[in-house]
Order: C-alpha cells, then sequence, then structure tokens
C-alpha cells in the first residue's frame, strides 16, 4: 500500500468511526452515587436524537433561580415509557429525579418526572430498582 493509500484509508475510518466516539458513556458524564430531586418550571424542551433534553428553572434554597438542562433517552425510548413530545410543556412544573454530571455544571440525566398532576413518567427501566413506579408502558 502506498502512503498515500494509507492516509485515505486512515481517513476514512476516522470518518466512520466519528459518530460513535461522540457518543458518551452514561457513567462517563452522570454519577449514579449523586442523585438529586428537582422542583422547577419548565422553560425549553427539545425533542431531538440522540436525546431529548429538556431545561428547568429552579429555585434554590439560597432563593436564587438557577436553570438546569436534564437528559433524557432517545425519543423512541421515551415513547415506550408512555411519553409523547407533549409530555413536557414550557411553563409546567414539574419534580424531577436526577443523576447530576460528575463535572458539577448544572446537568443531569433524568430518571423520572412527577407532572402536576401527580403522574410520574420514566426513562429507562435499567437505570429504576424495583421500588420506582412508573406509568404502564
Amino acid at each position: 500500500m502506498t502512503a498515500r493509500s494509507l492516509r485515505i484509508a486512515g481517513g476514512l475510518a476516522l470518518a466512520l468511526s466519528a459518530p460513535l466516539l461522540a457518543h458518551h458513556a452514561f457513567s462517563a458524564v452522570f454519577d449514579l452515587s449523586k442523585q438529586r430531586d428537582f422542583k422547577g418550571t419548565v422553560t425549553q424542551i427539545e425533542w431531538l436524537n440522540p436525546h431529548a433534553h429538556f431545561f428547568l428553572d429552579v429555585v434554590e434554597p439560597s432563593g436564587k433561580t438557577v436553570r438546569w438542562e436534564f437528559e433524557l433517552g432517545s425519543p423512541n425510548a421515551l415513547m415506550q415509557h408512555g411519553w409523547t413530545r407533549y409530555t413536557l410543556k414550557k411553563g409546567d412544573l414539574v419534580t424531577v429525579t436526577a443523576d447530576v454530571a460528575r463535572d458539577g455544571s448544572n446537568f443531569a440525566h433524568a430518571r423520572s418526572v412527577i407532572l402536576a398532576g401527580g403522574s410520574r413518567v420514566c426513562d429507562y427501566d435499567r437505570f429504576n430498582d424495583i421500588g420506582w413506579s412508573c406509568n404502564p408502558k
């Protein structure tokens, strides 16, 4: 193989693997030992692949309002757990149980969301033990 062929093959291999490298391992980003409950107002929803996200304005004990971003599963996985793109709406007051980011940023993975009416919708069952009560699939 010539040097040019090796460069082309290497470039092609890198281009094909880049999407795989961009996706993160759950435990590399979120700390499962640092689960927290949040209560706040939904300010934005992004129903996109590979993960849906929503943003919540949370009033901290100090009285300061802090914006948090929550990652969910893919829209397809969420629909299998009872979600639709309209489950959360801007202005909804919700309670979220989430694993916070390891880097200390205002970013977390939402395990469950309790809607204003009291119903709970969950993300992945694999992160939830037997004690979790989710809406039927």
